[in-house]
């Protein structure tokens, strides 16, 4: 534990880096023992419940080293490495292996998006830095990429045989990932998951680095990540309506947050917004003319 306290400064950070991770070893001890000639079911039963019987009893102990009394990061943490885990296991059935791939896209991302917050902007750290909650619409949007998914799979599983196309959706879907997880390092303090409408004393405009190509690179990053997890499931449907649902989104989040920034910065972000586009396509921004 005092070697993990030294890489990884922050309690939360650590405490749920633990739960997502045993999920992960859970599941891959179970993959490993179903994958033994001859296996019994029984020793597969015991094997998983000795798994967990270990996780428990790390759980207990790190919670009684670090003085912990609230499980609600514990628990999201744990789901992700849930998600991801199963995705592993999933990935092995034919028939199923690009939605595996897509379990291991939604653990990993829900968790890395906690995970960086943690370690770049730990004063805005909460549960909801999972982003599991991120709205009525997102969890819609979830839902119906699910069941478009299943009901072509069950009605025309072809469609879903094309793992060249999958793993080609995989190529936005780490280049969302990487671009959103470096904006959100470069930034650090001045990131936050809520578009702020009062000015901290610390928060500053950030215009190099990744940020000196275009003006909003963790949105950028979400955009192409959210179009990639439909081109994953190879679902024709869901990449067309993610695609104009995000780009809607992004529009009006675009808008309203530049319009804060121009509040707070000024003529610093005028000259900023003038020489630098958003990244997003056919996304401007807020119009400067119309500020005052």
């Amino acid at each position: 534990m005092e070697i993990l306290k030294s890489l990884i400064p922050h309690r939360l950070a650590r405490m749920t880096l633990v739960a997502f991770l045993i999920q992960i070893c859970a599941l891959l001890g179970l993959i490993v023992v179903n994958l033994v000639p001859g296996g019994q079911h029984w020793a597969i039963g015991m094997t998983y419940l000795l798994i967990y019987a270990l996780f428990f009893a790390l759980v207990g102990k790190v919670c009684e080293t670090e003085q912990v009394d609230d499980f609600s990061h514990w628990w999201r943490a744990t789901f992700c490495g849930l998600t991801f885990s199963m995705g592993v296991y999933v990935s092995f059935f034919d028939t199923l292996s690009i939605f595996g791939w897509y379990l291991i896209i939604m653990g990993t991302f829900h968790y890395s998006e906690y995970f960086a917050t943690a370690i770049t902007n730990p004063c805005n750290l909460s549960t909801d830095s999972f982003l599991l909650n991120h709205s009525p619409a997102y969890h819609i949007a979830a839902v119906l990429s699910w069941t478009e998914f299943f009901l072509e799979w069950y009605f025309y599983p072809p469609l879903k045989a094309y793992k060249l196309i999958s793993a080609l959706g995989v190529i936005p879907v780490l280049g969302g990932e990487i671009l959103r997880k470096v904006a959100m390092v470069h930034a650090g303090r001045s990131f936050s998951h809520i578009v702020q409408t009062e000015k901290r004393e610390d928060h500053k405009l950030v215009t190099d680095g990744v940020f000196s190509i275009m003006r909003h690179p963790s949105y950028v990053g979400w955009f192409y990540w959210s179009i990639g997890t439909q081109i994953v499931l190879c679902n024709p449907v869901c990449v067309v309506a993610y695609a104009i649902v995000s780009w809607l989104f992004f529009n009006e989040r675009t808008y309203l947050e530049e319009h804060t920034l121009l509040a707070f910065f000024q003529e610093e972000y005028e000259e900023y917004k003038q020489r630098v586009p958003s990244g997003l396509p056919f996304i401007s921004g807020y119009p400067i003319q119309e500020e005052g």
